[in-house]
Formats: C-alpha cells, sequence, structure tokens
C-alpha cells in the first residue's frame, strides 16, 4: 500500500520541466512542499485533457490539485456540497481497479500521475526492550534523487442537488504487488509509471493498454532505494526534513505510536 510519502516539488516548477500548464491556481506554492503527506491531503496530480474551448485539438498535460482520497462520481451529499463521509479511497488495487464499482469508470478515461520524492512503509521489528516489537518507518525513493511519477486515478465529485456548485477533484494511487527488494519492506508498493508509458496512460481518448496495470519488472523499480528513517514521521504532525534524517540521529525512546 501506500498511505504517507514526501514531495518537495511546486506546480510552477512541475509545469516547467514537462511543459504543462499550471490549474492549481496556488497563490503559495512552497504550500505543497510536504514530507508527511497522509490521506485527504490536497496533493498534485498530472492529468492529461483537451481543452474545453478547443476540443478538437490536441490534450495537453495539466497539473491539477486534488484531495488524496477518491470520493466517486455517485456518492451522495452530506450537506450542500460536501460529500458523504467515508474511509478516505486513497489506494486502489490495480488488478482490480477496472471491475471495482469505486474506481471502474475512472480507469477508462480519468487516469493521472502522482509526482512524489518517496513514500513510507513500516515494518514491524523487535526493539529490544522486554522483546516488544515496534513499527520501524522506511523510505523508498530514487538512489539518484530523482522524482517518482505514480500511476493513479481521478474523479469528478458534484452534488447533484446543487448543480451550480464547485467541482471537488480528487484522487487515489494505484498499488501492486512489491517486486525484488521491496519485497523486504512491504508486500504492496505504489505502481510506478515510466515516462515512455505516459502517452499510453494519461491519453483521455483511449483506454490504457491492460498491460499498463501490471506487476511491474524488478528492473522497473532497480534504482529504488531503502532506508529507515526516525520514528518522527509516524505523527502526521510532524512534517519537515528531519523526517528523512540519517535514522542514527534518532534516539530510540523517541518511538510514537504509529496514527
Amino acid at each position: 500500500m501506500c498511505g504517507r510519502y514526501a514531495t518537495t516539488t511546486n506546480p510552477g516548477r512541475l509545469a516547467v520541466e514537462l511543459d504543462a500548464l499550471d490549474e492549481t491556481g496556488a497563490a503559495d506554492e512552497s504550500s505543497f512542499t510536504n514530507y508527511n503527506v497522509a490521506p485527504t491531503t490536497q496533493v498534485l496530480t498530472v492529468v492529461e485533457r483537451h481543452d474545453r474551448d478547443h476540443e478538437d485539438d490536441d490534450p495537453k498535460l495539466r497539473i491539477r490539485r486534488m484531495r488524496w482520497g477518491l470520493i466517486p462520481v455517485w456518492t451522495k451529499a452530506a450537506e450542500p456540497g460536501v460529500p458523504v463521509k467515508g474511509k478516505p479511497l486513497f489506494n486502489a488495487r490495480a488488478d482490480k481497479a477496472a471491475t471495482t464499482p469505486s474506481f471502474r469508470d475512472a480507469v477508462k478515461s480519468r487516469r493521472c500521475l502522482v509526482p512524489m520524492d518517496g513514500w513510507y512503509e513500516w515494518v514491524v521489528e523487535p526493539n529490544g526492550e522486554k522483546g516488544k516489537a515496534a513499527k520501524r518507518p522506511y523510505y523508498m525513493a530514487n538512489a539518484d534523487g530523482s522524482r517518482l511519477y505514480m500511476a493513479g486515478l481521478w474523479s469528478v465529485w458534484r452534488d447533484r442537488s446543487q448543480p451550480e456548485s464547485r467541482p471537488l477533484l480528487s484522487c487515489t494511487i494505484l498499488t501492486t504487488d512489491a517486486v525484488g527488494e521491496l519485497t523486504r519492506i512491504h508486500d504492496r508498493m505504489p505502481l510506478p509509471m515510466p515516462r515512455e508509458h505516459w502517452d499510453a496512460w494519461l491519453d483521455p481518448d483511449h483506454p490504457a493498454p491492460a498491460s499498463l496495470l501490471e506487476t511491474p519488472s524488478e528492473e522497473t523499480v532497480a534504482a529504488i532505494v531503502t532506508r529507515p528513517v526516525p520514528s518522527l514521521v509516524n505523527s502526521v504532525r510532524n512534517n519537515g526534513p528531519e523526517l528523512l534524517a540519517p535514522v542514527d540521529d534518532q534516539k530510540e525512546a523517541e518511538q510514537i505510536t504509529l496514527l
């Protein structure tokens, strides 16, 4: 699974790098720097869409911000403009998304990329104190520090009782079986989408090849390395570069219960 990740990019920089349109409307681009991204947070995504006023033109890459935790289009409103609360759908199994009611519509034409620096997982390990076990956080990222782009799905939710209400964009990150060295940390991992497959994955006019939803080869994730990080990341209240500091700087007494 992928329930926490880190990102240090901003929409303006991302738009320049990808030759994309920045549609986030972000006044403070620094607000997207987040070392402890958790579900329901507003996150950056990359989509490919046609211009509403020129639908015959080729689609373009667009940077959009969305709520992390997909809200299916058929979700009812709890109150005007607010969807019924429930468990955030922040992950979707890649092998089942096409047939799962919450995700199957998005698989057809609303696929996205979720940029991140790396993601976190926890491993239960003995902590040496009276044989008790503790959850130790690990961070997975490219060895050279380059950005990762994970496959995602997105949705547009509208309150049907309020036709003029502003639409709510939300997304989920696809997960797959872990492969290679990553299996030592967790049996699941986010599904990486290599650059050469972006055109097919993001194409809004055609279904994505089923092969893109399959478990990737070990070569695809060979550049991803794992390392322990401070238990500060266990709490979403902590957020800063110190979450990625060498674990030797962390005292054993600072273990925090995972929220």
